[in-house]
């Protein structure tokens, strides 16, 4: 097959959860410009819909739902509307997430329960709902949004143990999950992203900036398109043989 077809989306439904900003709208522009028809859902309705209407100018459909990822119920809806509108579920982008900073002494049971409950929970419940499409189409591709914060641990100036609790968990589940669906012919994958200047990441940035750039090996953090090759690829056929797998895209700051 043509290297071009191999990365085509044209025709696909991807389905991206926190798609109305950030890293989330990043990678679902990705999957636009090469031809996905995407389902963006989160918490704010509205902003999804403005999305959906900016992402419409690259010829592909979309649509705007509201969705908290901690609520099964409000998933299932997700789900059951794409099949009704698009009639199949090809790609999966688990994106939404939540951080909680706090020294481990200070978390309150309240605060870990919510970063454990969106970044982990929530992807097993979007990946259990979209999985049974996937499992009766006999083909999907699922992505996962890990962190680096999931490979390791941090100095003390970065206090926010659940949100690395729940993105270790990220991938573990997803290379367990990459077992148990590759007889169904999805395969699952995780993108483990580094710095990236996101509304919940900002203050962090605009107070350790020096520091973080030290770390980083290509001097810079991560821009407005420097997640989508990562996300195409893992929603396409050229990743038709990798399943399983964390693609780390961090300018290299867990190369030292």
């Amino acid at each position: 097959m043509n290297v071009k077809k191999l990365f085509d989306l044209t025709g696909r439904v991807a389905i991206v959860s926190g798609g109305s900003m950030g890293l989330g709208r990043q990678m679902a522009e990705g999957l636009a410009e090469m031809g996905a028809n995407l389902v963006l859902c989160a918490r704010k309705k509205e902003r999804c819909e403005e999305a959906a209407e900016a992402l419409r100018s690259l010829r592909v459909q979309t649509l705007a739902l509201g969705c908290d990822v901690k609520d099964k119920a409000a998933i299932q809806l997700v789900v059951e509307e794409t099949l009704a509108k698009f009639g199949r579920i090809d790609i999966l982008v688990n994106n939404a997430g939540v951080s909680w900073g706090a020294s481990v002494e200070e978390m309150t049971l309240e605060q870990w329960d919510k970063v454990l409950s969106t970044n982990l929970t929530g992807t097993f419940l979007f990946c259990q709902a979209v999985g049974k499409a996937m499992v009766a189409q006999g083909a999907g591709k699922i992505i996962n949004i890990a962190s680096v914060a999931g490979l390791g641990g941090a100095s003390a100036e970065l206090q926010a143990i659940g949100y690395h609790a729940s993105k270790g968990g990220v991938i573990a589940f997803t290379k367990d999950l990459a077992c148990k669906w590759a007889p169904h012919n999805i395969q699952v994958n995780a993108i483990a992203p580094g710095w990236f200047p996101t509304h919940m990441s900002e203050w962090i940035i605009e107070h350790r900036k020096d520091s973080l750039l030290a770390k980083i090996p290509l001097g810079r953090f991560g821009g407005d398109h420097d997640l989508k090759g990562a996300a195409v690829f893992l929603a396409s056929d050229a990743s038709a043989y990798v399943t399983g797998h964390v693609l780390v895209v961090d300018g290299g700051q867990t190369a030292w």
